[in-house]
């Protein structure tokens, strides 16, 4: 199993907004747009953060193949991480292989994460990775409908 990373391509965004409508990784993710089958919002999400300079967006490759996508956003001292796999590859380490990519590429330190508090899957890649948990907030999930508790991570070396 090889996973890379490689700039995102016109052609990763059919792939990647049929992850999202995904229901179960919805479910899971839960911190998502409001409208997952909005696809002109989509698109022009992807093209916001294609043409920021804050943004180092990633296509996940595994043997070659369009897994999924992950980034680093926002302002210095503030910066995220952010991920998501098809789910017909959770559990496989995937994810972890892929943000760790992410984080050689990005340097900088340090990075936050966020994740729903039920989503152990993600919570573990996130440890596995380094990133330790700072705070537990609370905020309004559009993939649940309802208001659920997120764990907010970081990231110091």
């Amino acid at each position: 199993m090889q996973v890379a990373l490689r700039p995102v391509h016109d052609s990763d965004l059919p792939v990647f907004y049929r992850q999202l409508n995904d229901p179960e990784s919805l479910r899971m993710a839960a911190f998502t747009p409001p409208d997952p089958a909005d696809w002109s919002a989509f698109e022009d999400h992807w093209r916001r953060l294609r043409a920021s300079a804050d943004v180092h967006a990633r296509t996940v490759l595994l043997d070659g193949d369009v897994v999924g996508s992950a980034a680093v956003y926002g302002v210095p001292g503030e910066r995220e991480v952010t991920y998501w796999v098809d789910r017909a590859y959770w559990g496989r380490g995937v994810a972890t292989a892929a943000l760790r990519a992410l984080l050689t590429e990005v340097p900088e330190r340090p990075l936050y994460a966020r994740a729903a508090a039920d989503n152990t899957g993600s919570l573990r890649v996130l440890a596995r990775c380094g990133f330790h948990e700072t705070a537990r907030d609370r905020g309004y999930a559009p993939a649940r409908g309802a208001e659920i508790e997120e764990v907010v991570l970081r990231l110091e070396e």
